[in-house]
């Protein structure tokens, strides 16, 4: 099994949910993070863009590939390789051409509106999209999975690891109202086992990979009761924290304010759960995910309110209470 990347996040445990079954791995990335992670492994040193001399010809069984971004780049792997039995292509919910409401698997995916490679602007979803068309284009033997948000540990954003951090701390929590909207999160441990099972197993198609939604007061509240925590929940109004220049996703994870994204955290998994993908209770993924980030110095990522403009928020949603 070829994994391309595999030391930072998903790979990483798609590497290592492969090496528990008993698979030769080789991994193919710059040898930027990690290294020696797995020494049970073999490692490829090279670039997707550009050097790819170290995979010339290889034959593999499987191929997991959780960084493709860039359609050209995807197409200069796959000819750059040998025989390829499988292919898992890591795609992402963001494919999908409109958001507005939950897609199905069937529905349309996005269409770059010009041409750009920059697949860190909004051009992210139609670039993925379009990388799932050139696999398909090339081999008969493709699993397209579109994962939602992915959590756990050794996640490099914070746009999960903040919420089990932030409610440790206790006291009062802003969080974005109304508490009965849809959030949905997948452990990247869960993905990485059902990648590595359908790999073994041939499994083809596409597949919504994401936990089933729940409501977003729910998760706080299971998530704080997971980490032990003494908190107050204070719901704050978005129209609120939009005219503060809240920003959503990032800087409040978990909140989608914009319309156009108002499915994105509904998604139906059914037919991945159909196709054996199991997920862990969400207690386990935020009591773990803490315990990491408490032991290493660069958890945090970018995501998540800073303190003292938190503190600033809630005491003046309070005032603003206080004086109607």
């Amino acid at each position: 099994m070829l994994v391309l990347g595999g030391t930072r996040f998903l790979g990483r445990h798609v590497v290592e949910a492969a090496l528990a079954d008993g698979h030769a791995v080789t991994l193919f990335n710059r040898g930027r993070t990690a290294p020696d992670l797995f020494p049970d492994a073999e490692l490829l040193l090279g670039d997707r863009d550009g050097g790819l001399a170290a995979l010339a010809g290889r034959d593999f069984d499987a191929v997991v590939d959780t960084s493709g971004y860039v359609p050209r780049v995807v197409a200069a792997t796959l000819d750059a390789l040998g025989a390829v039995g499988h292919y898992t292509f890591v795609s992402s919910i963001s494919a999908y051409a409109d958001l507005s409401t939950p897609p199905s698997e069937t529905s349309s995916v996005a269409v770059l509106r010009e041409p750009t490679e920059d697949w860190q602007s909004e051009a992210y979803g139609a670039l993925k999209a379009a990388c799932e068309d050139v696999v398909r284009e090339r081999l008969p033997r493709v699993l397209i999975v579109r994962p939602g948000l992915i959590v756990g540990p050794w996640d490099p954003t914070g746009r999960f690891t903040y919420w089990p951090c932030r409610l440790a701390r206790g006291g009062r929590v802003l969080a974005p109202a109304p508490a009965d909207a849809s959030a949905q999160v997948i452990d990247a441990r869960d993905l990485a086992r059902w990648i590595v099972d359908c790999a073994e197993s041939g499994r083809t198609g596409v597949f919504n990979a994401v936990d089933r939604p729940l409501p977003r007061g729910e998760l706080l509240e299971r998530c704080a009761a997971a980490v032990g925590a003494d908190t107050e929940l204070v719901w704050v109004d978005p129209d609120f924290l939009v005219a503060h220049d809240i920003g959503e996703w990032l800087e409040l994870p978990l909140w989608l304010h914009d319309p156009a994204y108002a499915g994105m955290l509904a998604i139906d998994p059914g037919r991945a759960f159909v196709a054996g993908l199991r997920t862990r209770p969400l207690e386990q993924t935020a009591r773990d995910t803490f315990a990491w980030a408490e032991s290493v110095e660069t958890a945090a990522g970018d995501a998540g309110l800073d303190p003292q403009k938190e503190r600033r928020l809630l005491d003046e949603w309070a005032a603003r209470g206080a004086s109607r």
